[in-house]
């Protein structure tokens, strides 16, 4: 069992943040011009959108990220009009951005995301021992994200060992060889969406894929499969799936970040208990609705006004007999 610390704040670590651009139009004509409204600009990368959903639901949250540049001027001014407490630790590269086209039409979303620039040695180094110092009052660690061009998976392990040492959770979001190397630590729940966990394991069946990250050496893994829902399984094998009964439309733009803040704000309270098929059921019934949620805001980091509606609309299914 993984305890958690109720006092204490819930951490997010960014290590690769973006200034999050946002258009909505009317309706998207590739190779057409567009008049749009002006464009919205958000602090943002996977961490910073959960950290922004846990602030508007009155969670207690810090946010650890990085920022350099003219835009990471921006960024940063924008993160402290939010009100979310965050700390930076300024970085020589340029902060990436992340363009989303909204069409209003089809609700879908178009994003161009910037690859990033790297951290320096000692801009990595300071990351790391800020997450380190910092998660010690943690009442849960979430790091999330994609990681900075360079960066060695393998000092995402590295983190997790630190900070998991202290039996605090730790949810990682992130793909590649980083979510291997997370698994390896012993994450104590990973989430990557479908195409991540075939990236990562080369499975294409949900329960394999998660088997190799539990066998690897997580704890729990959720694997999040847009309006299909997502399963949750532990290494004791339990398991959960949960969907909306009745599929939301719009965009859908930070809809895993949402579940993820769902996720950290549960196991800041209960910590993370192995084959507690109720935990798993509240962990992917709250995930469902909050993720279903923030499909229907305007801009990610947001959860609408129906978030307590569509809970009620979460089926939870249970494929346990055909998981073990």
């Amino acid at each position: 069992m993984t305890q958690s610390r109720p006092g204490g704040a819930i951490l997010t670590v960014t290590p690769n943040p973006a200034l999050d651009l946002t258009w909505h139009v009317p309706h998207l004509q590739p190779g057409e011009s567009h008049r749009v409204p002006a464009g919205i600009g958000r602090a943002g990368g996977k961490g910073l959108n959960v950290a922004r959903v846990l602030h508007g639901a009155g969670a207690s949250v810090l946010a650890l990220t990085t920022a350099g540049g003219a835009i990471g001027g921006e960024f940063t001014s924008e993160l402290r009009a939010s009100g979310i407490p965050f700390e930076i630790v300024e970085a020589r590269a340029q902060t990436r951005r992340s363009i989303a086209i909204a069409d209003q039409a089809t609700g879908e979303a178009t994003v161009l995301n910037e690859h990033g620039g790297p951290l320096t040695d000692r801009e990595t180094a300071a990351l790391l021992q800020r997450c380190r110092e910092l998660s010690a009052d943690a009442a849960a660690v979430g790091i999330c994200g994609s990681l900075p061009p360079g960066l060695d998976p393998w000092l995402v392990a590295e983190l997790l060992t630190a900070v998991a040492a202290t039996g605090i959770p730790v949810l990682v979001d992130t793909s590649g060889p980083a979510l291997r190397a997370a698994a390896c630590a012993g994450a104590s729940i990973l989430k990557p969406n479908l195409e991540e966990l075939r990236e990562a394991t080369g499975c294409d069946d949900v329960r394999d894929g998660a088997r190799t990250l539990l066998d690897d050496g997580a704890k729990i893994v959720v694997v999040t499969l847009g309006s299909d829902g997502l399963w949750i399984i532990d290494a004791e094998g339990a398991a959960v799936r949960a969907r909306l009964r009745t599929p939301v439309r719009g965009n859908a733009t930070g809809a895993g970040d949402a579940a993820v803040a769902a996720i950290l704000r549960t196991v800041a309270t209960t910590g993370v208990r192995l084959g507690d098929a109720d935990l798993l059921a509240e962990l992917a019934g709250t995930a469902v609705a909050w993720s279903a949620s923030a499909v229907l805001a305007p801009l990610a980091g947001d959860l609408s006004d129906r978030t307590a509606d569509l809970l009620e609309e979460v089926a939870i299914l249970d494929p346990t007999p055909e998981f073990s």
